[in-house]
């Protein structure tokens, strides 16, 4: 009977003890599962910053860059700027001395005739000498592409005409034309470069 008893409690004993070892079990895993929690959160906390501190360096890279791209274009837009200007002076240049290298022979007849005036007795040989270097000059710049604007006893139009004033017309198919021209106007290339100045008949 005693030997029962003893047998009883002992299995009860076991029980328990495998009861304890279970429970044990189950508390030490729930606090391995809080630990490993809190790892990640903290994992997560620390990696945080590290991805906005990742994340601002590509934005301050990507701004270099756009920098960068901004002086290259400025650079290039500048040496641009300076090489059209620099052309654009040089080609002003080269046609001004094309012009001045037509009128120089004119010039060196002006100053042959000058020196000549005091020397000449005849007027009328001068007059032609002076009428033949007239014609010289208006066929050198004519080649250059300017023309005298014929317009006596055209019909007056203010876009091209410059009127000085009106005067009573000489004659009915006078009216509204001109009469006189006080000074000429010229055309550089199809373009007027000079408005005649004119006298209208009224």
């Amino acid at each position: 009977m005693m030997e029962n008893n003893e047998q009883e409690e002992a299995q009860v004993n076991q029980e328990t003890s495998q009861e304890a070892t279970e429970a044990k079990k189950e508390a030490d895993a729930k606090d391995q599962e809080n630990t490993d929690g809190d790892t990640d959160e903290t994992q997560k906390e620390k990696a945080a910053p590290e991805a906005k501190l990742s994340e601002q360096e590509q934005k301050d890279v990507k701004i270099a860059e756009l920098e960068d791209r901004y002086l290259r274009l400025f650079s290039e837009y500048e040496n641009f700027r300076k090489r059209t200007s620099r052309e654009k002076s040089e080609l002003i240049t080269a046609s001004k001395a094309d012009t001045f290298k037509v009128l120089l022979p004119v010039l060196d007849d002006f100053d042959r005739a000058l020196k000549s005036i005091g020397e000449a007795s005849d007027v009328n040989s001068l007059k032609e000498g002076v009428d033949l270097i007239y014609d010289k000059m208006v066929k050198s710049l004519g080649a250059q592409g300017l023309k005298e604007m014929k317009v006596q006893e055209e019909e007056f139009n203010a876009e091209e005409h410059e009127a000085i004033t009106n005067i009573p017309a000489p004659s009915d198919d006078l009216k509204g034309k001109i009469v006189d021209v006080v000074e000429k106007g010229y055309v550089l290339n199809q373009k007027i470069i000079r408005f005649p100045k004119v006298v209208v008949g009224a």
